[in-house]
Protein backbone atom coordinates (compact mmCIF):
# COMPACT_ATOMS: atom_id res chain seq x y z
CA UNK A 1 0.00 0.00 0.00
CA UNK A 2 2.85 2.30 0.65
CA UNK A 3 4.37 1.74 -2.76
CA UNK A 4 0.62 2.56 -4.41
CA UNK A 5 0.48 5.70 -2.28
CA UNK A 6 4.06 6.91 -3.26
CA UNK A 7 2.94 6.68 -6.80
CA UNK A 8 -0.04 8.36 -6.43
CA UNK A 9 1.71 11.22 -4.90
CA UNK A 10 4.73 11.03 -7.74
CA UNK A 11 1.83 11.18 -10.43
CA UNK A 12 -0.66 13.77 -9.18
CA UNK A 13 -3.38 10.96 -9.17
CA UNK A 14 -6.11 10.05 -6.29
CA UNK A 15 -5.17 6.39 -4.78
CA UNK A 16 -8.38 5.65 -6.66
CA UNK A 17 -7.30 6.57 -9.50
CA UNK A 18 -4.02 4.37 -9.24
CA UNK A 19 -5.71 1.50 -8.33
CA UNK A 20 -8.14 1.80 -11.31
CA UNK A 21 -5.87 2.32 -13.56
CA UNK A 22 -3.61 -0.39 -12.08
CA UNK A 23 -7.12 -2.66 -12.34
CA UNK A 24 -7.45 -1.56 -15.81
CA UNK A 25 -3.70 -2.85 -16.91
CA UNK A 26 -4.64 -5.84 -15.46
CA UNK A 27 -7.76 -6.96 -16.95
CA UNK A 28 -6.70 -5.57 -20.12
CA UNK A 29 -3.34 -8.02 -20.37
CA UNK A 30 -5.76 -10.97 -20.14
CA UNK A 31 -7.99 -10.32 -22.67
CA UNK A 32 -7.32 -11.58 -26.18
CA UNK A 33 -7.01 -9.11 -28.88
CA UNK A 34 -10.28 -8.14 -31.05
CA UNK A 35 -9.51 -10.26 -34.73
CA UNK A 36 -10.30 -7.65 -37.51
CA UNK A 37 -11.48 -8.35 -40.34
CA UNK A 38 -9.72 -9.90 -43.71
CA UNK A 39 -8.58 -6.78 -45.88
CA UNK A 40 -8.40 -7.48 -49.38
CA UNK A 41 -6.59 -5.05 -51.39
CA UNK A 42 -7.32 -3.65 -54.97
CA UNK A 43 -4.70 -5.22 -57.21
CA UNK A 44 -3.57 -4.75 -61.27
CA UNK A 45 -4.10 -7.99 -62.86
CA UNK A 46 -0.32 -8.78 -64.30
CA UNK A 47 2.61 -10.56 -63.33
CA UNK A 48 3.89 -8.72 -60.86
CA UNK A 49 6.85 -5.66 -61.01
CA UNK A 50 8.64 -5.24 -63.69
CA UNK A 51 12.32 -6.34 -63.86
CA UNK A 52 14.00 -3.76 -62.40
CA UNK A 53 11.63 -2.08 -59.90
CA UNK A 54 12.65 -2.92 -55.83
CA UNK A 55 9.92 -1.31 -53.65
CA UNK A 56 12.89 -0.73 -51.00
CA UNK A 57 14.64 1.35 -53.24
CA UNK A 58 13.09 4.93 -53.27
CA UNK A 59 15.79 6.69 -54.75
CA UNK A 60 15.63 3.71 -57.67
CA UNK A 61 11.87 4.38 -57.94
CA UNK A 62 12.21 7.74 -58.86
CA UNK A 63 14.69 7.30 -61.24
CA UNK A 64 13.14 4.89 -62.50
CA UNK A 65 10.43 7.21 -63.05
CA UNK A 66 11.92 10.12 -64.35
CA UNK A 67 13.53 7.77 -67.12
CA UNK A 68 10.07 7.23 -68.29
CA UNK A 69 7.90 10.83 -67.76
CA UNK A 70 5.81 11.21 -71.02
CA UNK A 71 4.89 14.65 -72.26
CA UNK A 72 1.58 16.29 -70.61
CA UNK A 73 -1.18 16.03 -73.68
CA UNK A 74 -2.27 19.67 -73.10
CA UNK A 75 1.35 20.92 -71.69
CA UNK A 76 3.84 23.12 -73.96
CA UNK A 77 6.31 20.90 -76.13
CA UNK A 78 8.89 19.94 -74.45
CA UNK A 79 7.26 20.09 -70.77
CA UNK A 80 7.27 16.63 -68.85
CA UNK A 81 4.60 15.44 -66.99
CA UNK A 82 4.86 14.03 -63.80
CA UNK A 83 2.81 11.07 -64.02
CA UNK A 84 4.99 7.89 -65.24
CA UNK A 85 4.13 5.70 -67.98
CA UNK A 86 4.94 2.11 -67.68
CA UNK A 87 7.01 0.36 -69.98
CA UNK A 88 5.97 -2.84 -71.07
CA UNK A 89 2.03 -2.11 -70.93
Amino acid sequence: MRQVKRLAAETHRTLTQVMADALRSEISRHQAPARRPRVELPTDEGDGLLPGVDLDDTAGLLDLMEEHEVPARDAEPGAASRSPSIPGR
